[in-house]
């Protein structure tokens, strides 16, 4: 089967490979490159070039023209680079047909090369996707293929964010060795970790505060991370635009937050890692109290309450991805979802899409139109 992980084209740019060193053809949404095909076509390279940049599909089945045997469709199987996708895909409105012509037909996003969130549930092909893309074989550990790649940003940029799914939700090999185990973090690891420090650092808290006091520290606690949410969401784990070219930029980018773009259904490397909380975790401590100096109580009360807000990001987070709802949430998994497959430079916010709103990076609901 092909995976949707393959990029798309306008049928404006397949029109442009039209010559015997770079052949395009397409059958239906499918898109192949038929380029080292032409010279050994059977009936003569002429016969491909008449069709380069155009759909084959009635040709082929012409058995007047020229047969075809099973063998031929055979050789453009192996020959998929990609599908049709509408030129007027944008945020918010999806076309009803991929290439504008087949009403009803799946329309394929030329960013993420997939169509709906049930695309980030489509196990794929690990053979197929390696010779397509050249980028990582998910068979193999994926660390040392993504450090001795050698990859250019953008490459990798397009790459990573193309979803793949490894058997079932699994985990893929990144390591292959002894640190494998510290790469996986199963969601009830965050409660169990933190909210004991939460609930000391609060009741430490309340012995320097009133219970109203306490609970208004807290609560902006809450409040605050779910702008940090959304900063290091956008600008630490996106920063797409300022990564350094280079192995070792672009290494840290996937361990980060590029690996759960590749895979977003990994089970295992949704949630933080405790080590990488405590790393980023550690400044906000002290920043907490640097701005509340007058009152070590209300810093600490904020920071708790900061942390919290955290624990309920990362469940969220998971749950988004991996159960059933509630109504409310069902909403939000559909927004986060998006953010996968349908564009990943908006829809920061996780726990809701208030600063989306607030910072004009809301993403629009998906309207399909004939």
């Amino acid at each position: 089967m092909a995976s949707r992980t393959h990029p798309a084209f306008t049928r404006a740019e397949v029109e442009t490979h039209n010559s015997k060193d770079s052949c395009y053809v397409t059958i239906d949404d499918k898109v192949y490159d038929v380029t080292d095909f032409v010279q050994d076509h059977p009936g003569g390279p002429e016969l491909i070039l008449d069709y380069a940049g155009k759909d084959v599909k009635e040709i082929l089945k012409d058995a007047t023209s020229h047969p075809h045997s099973q063998a031929a469709y055979e050789v453009l199987d192996e020959s998929l680079v990609g599908f049709l996708a509408s030129e007027n895909v944008t945020n918010g409105s999806a076309p009803s047909a991929v290439n504008g012509s087949q009403k009803g037909a799946d329309w394929v996003h030329p960013r993420t090369g997939m169509s709906r969130e049930e695309d980030l549930s489509k196990e794929t092909d690990f053979t197929t996707d390696y010779k397509t893309h050249k980028f990582l074989d998910l068979s193999r550990p994926l660390f040392p293929q993504i450090w001795y790649g050698g990859f250019s940003k953008e490459f990798y940029l397009d790459q990573v964010h193309r979803p793949r799914h490894y058997k079932g939700g699994q985990s893929a090999p990144l390591f292959g060795n002894f640190l494998e185990p510290l790469s996986k973090t199963p969601w009830w690891v965050v409660p169990t970790i933190w909210l004991p420090p939460v609930a000391y650092g609060t009741y430490v808290a309340s012995e320097g505060l009133g219970g109203v006091e306490q609970a208004a520290y807290w609560g902006l606690g809450c409040f605050l991370w779910s702008l940090v949410e959304y900063i290091l969401h956008r600008f630490l784990f996106h920063l797409d635009e300022w990564l350094p070219d280079n192995r070792v930029g672009i290494t840290v980018h996937f361990l980060l937050h590029g690996i759960h773009h590749y895979l977003p259904m990994d089970k295992y490397r949704l949630v933080m890692p405790p080590t990488l909380f405590v790393v980023l975790a550690t400044p906000f401590w002290k920043l907490a109290h640097t701005i509340f100096s007058y009152n070590w109580y209300a810093a600490t009360s904020v920071y708790c309450g900061g942390i919290f807000g955290y624990i309920c990001y990362d469940l969220t987070h998971y749950f988004l991805h991996h159960q059933n709802l509630p109504l409310w949430y069902k909403q939000l998994k559909k927004y986060h979802l998006q953010h996968h497959f349908l564009d990943y430079e908006l829809g920061f916010g996780v726990t809701s899409r208030f600063w989306d709103r607030v910072f004009g990076t809301e993403l629009l609901p998906v309207v399909k139109t004939n």
